[in-house]
């Protein structure tokens, strides 16, 4: 930087501070002039401070007031336009739009969809079931419009859309289609128009927005904003679980997945500013989704989650930015207000489905391949939800019968072993014999055809089918309202017992089928350690917490989860004892173990004939080694020791003899 251009910023700091200097004392100057006229004014004219006022005091008051009011008017009206002023001061009208399952209130105010209701289904306690909460749903456009000699901005939601039009189309087949347009009116012949449009038995509410003679107002726009919110309300029985289950996701395009927030009883938001097909405030079973059927940008998104006993879950929020093209006038948008039923969401073809918590990939595998096909296929001929459960389960038991049995007689094989365990246990007390113990045990197993995996692998095959009914029957919109025995909500907990108290981390009700599911699992857990603690002490050790703990953990788990689900798992606790019962008798222990004393005699013989592989070869030599190592560091531990003790003690010729006392 040279001399000159330092020298002129200088100069042009030295005016500014000056510029500023005097401005406020002349501010100051005006302020003390204002408060001597006030002053003087009161003094003189006490009597126009007071409420006995003359009548041309007031008069000139309100005439200042008018002209002061007169100005802001004509300033506005200015930078708006007069169209604008007249919307802002319209007065707002509800329009509806209604099909077969959905009916829609649509208000002239911001042209905003503020409440839908789904006409098959009822919250819990007989009301209709309303997305949003009357009053709380927002939505907002925000955008910068160029006037004359400036740019104002425009938010939608502060004028009425004076111009409104209703209109009917028919469909192929006959049904009639439904349309509404308003308008804002910006000035003469310029107007920026919501349309939305409902079909006959649709979910979907399509949402155009349309820049009708805007092109020498928004020739500088490069986008504009979308502000989406809305309060849920607590539709279903239990706060706890439908709370767990209701969350803000999202999807982008072409991903597989989708994205969540999660659950929490507390506030989450996250900036995303990438490009998103759909955000969805989703519920436990009923989902408002906001869809570009072209594009837009998500800018942040969040929750604030409401107390148990407002009767409200979460109030959500989503910032959207749409990119401007002058050329394009139409900008088409989704709205799907509905269940979160898997038929229904993928009928869609747009990931909606995805919000139903299915599991993971082999998880929701399994629920979409199979157990929802086969729970829809009964219930076309079953009316009760509660037989459906238990045909369910009974073929759930079916298919995997041959891993239960297979589990069984791989523990009643070591079950059989343990005399000729304990032999080799006596054969080998030492600790430094681990490894030969354990190598005459696997050898035993060997000759008798025993698996030691054999009882655990068939379990670890069944857990994915567990995991799966787990994620499927809580997420089942099916169950929702359902009756079955006591349970007036299968979808929900069954209380039997309303505590007036509540105990921590169990709840203030009892429900019956998570206590009976405790209870089955309690016996389920004792008659299975009888079978297995005589395996060895690891298992013997395992009794409070097979048998006592996890039955008491279950119990507070599951005490307010959905009533179908602990029915289920109680019904898979009293077939699998049942069958295990039937197995244990159908099993001839004595029979069992000549058998596997005879494929020992066969392994023995067989062994002496046949050559040795060489992988066994190389097995048998790796163990040869292991112990000739083990047995030098025994050697040279216990030759250590003998140098030790047998070490010659020290001359004490030249020692000074010990004094007597």
């Amino acid at each position: 930087m040279d001399k000159k251009t330092l020298t002129g910023l200088l100069i042009v700091a030295v005016i500014l501070f000056g510029y500023v200097f005097y401005n406020s004392k002349q501010v100051e100057k005006y302020q003390n002039e204002q408060y001597r006229a006030d002053s003087i004014a009161r003094a003189e004219h006490p009597e126009w401070f007071t409420e006995q006022a003359p009548a041309n005091a007031s008069e000139a008051y309100a005439t200042a007031k008018a002209a002061e009011q007169a100005l802001q008017d004509s300033i506005r009206t200015a930078n708006l336009g007069q169209s604008l002023i007249d919307a802002s001061n319209a007065e707002a009208q509800t329009y509806t739009l209604e099909n077969e399952v959905l009916k829609v209130w649509i208000s002239s105010k911001g042209g905003i969809i503020t409440n839908a209701e789904l006409k098959e289904y009822k919250r819990y306690g007989g009301d209709p079931l309303m997305i949003y909460k009357d009053g709380t749903a927002r939505f907002n456009m925000e955008l910068f419009m160029k006037r004359s000699y400036n740019s104002v901005q425009i938010n939608t939601e502060e004028y009425v859309f004076t111009d409104v039009e209703t209109l009917e189309f028919p469909m192929e087949d006959g049904s009639m289609a439904r349309s509404i347009k308003l308008r804002l009116p910006v000035d003469e012949g310029a107007a920026i128009e919501y349309v939305y449009t409902l079909y006959p038995n649709n979910y979907m509410v399509d949402f155009d927005v349309n820049f009708i003679g805007m092109q020498n107002y928004t020739s500088n726009l490069t986008f504009f904003n979308f502000d989406w919110g809305a309060t849920t309300l607590q539709n279903e029985k239990g706060y706890k679980n439908e709370n767990m289950n209701t969350t803000l996701a999202y999807h982008y395009p072409d991903a597989r997945k989708i994205e969540q927030l999660g659950a929490s009883d507390n506030s989450r938001s996250k900036e995303i500013k990438t490009k998103v097909q759909w955000v969805s405030f989703k519920q436990q079973f009923f989902s408002s989704v906001l869809i570009a059927r072209d594009e837009f940008t998500a800018e942040k998104v969040g929750f604030n989650t409401y107390k148990p006993g407002t009767g409200s879950i979460k109030d959500f929020y989503a910032t959207f930015s749409v990119p401007y093209d002058s050329d394009k006038t139409n900008y088409g948008f989704q709205y799907y207000f509905g269940p979160n039923d898997y038929k229904v969401m993928k009928s869609y073809d747009m990931k909606l489905e995805k919000v139903i918590p299915l599991g993971g990939s082999l998880i929701s595998w399994i629920n979409t391949g199979l157990t929802i096909n086969v729970f829809n296929w009964l219930s076309k001929s079953i009316a009760s939800y509660g037989i459906i459960i238990l045909l369910l389960t009974i073929m759930i038991k079916l298919i995997i019968l041959p891993l239960t049995y297979k589990s069984y007689m791989s523990s009643a094989k070591m079950r059989v072993l343990q005399p000729q365990i304990a032999e080799i246990n006596e054969r080998y007390p030492n600790q430094e014999d681990a490894l030969k113990k354990q190598q005459a045990i696997m050898e035993l197993y060997k000759k008798c055809g025993v698996s030691p995996m054999g009882g655990c692998i068939p379990m670890l095959i069944q857990m994915p089918i567990l995991i799966a009914m787990f994620r499927f029957l809580p997420a089942s919109i099916e169950l929702r309202g359902q009756h079955f025995l006591w349970a007036e909500d299968l979808s929900s907990y069954d209380s039997v017992l309303q505590l007036p108290f509540n105990i921590p981390f169990y709840g203030d009700h009892v429900s019956l089928f998570t206590l009976l599911m405790a209870l089955s699992l309690f016996f389920y857990s004792r008659m299975t350690y009888k079978q297995t603690a005589s395996a060895g002490p690891q298992m013997a050790g395992m009794k409070f917490m097979t048998v006592y703990l996890m039955p008491i953990l279950m119990l507070c788990w599951f005490n307010s989860y959905a009533s179908g689900l602990t029915y289920y798992y109680l019904l898979s606790q009293l077939l699998t004892i049942l069958i295990m019962f039937i197995i244990r008798y159908s099993v001839n222990e004595e029979k069992l173990l000549a058998k596997l004393q005879s494929n020992a005699a066969k392994a023995e013989k067989n062994a002496t004939s046949k050559k040795k592989s060489k992988w066994m070869q190389r097995y048998e030599e790796a163990l040869r080694q292991q112990q000739e190592m083990q047995r030098q560091q025994q050697q040279q531990i216990y030759g250590g020791h003998q140098k030790a003790h047998t070490a010659k003690p020290q001359s004490t010729k030249n020692q000074p003899p010990k004094k007597r006392r």
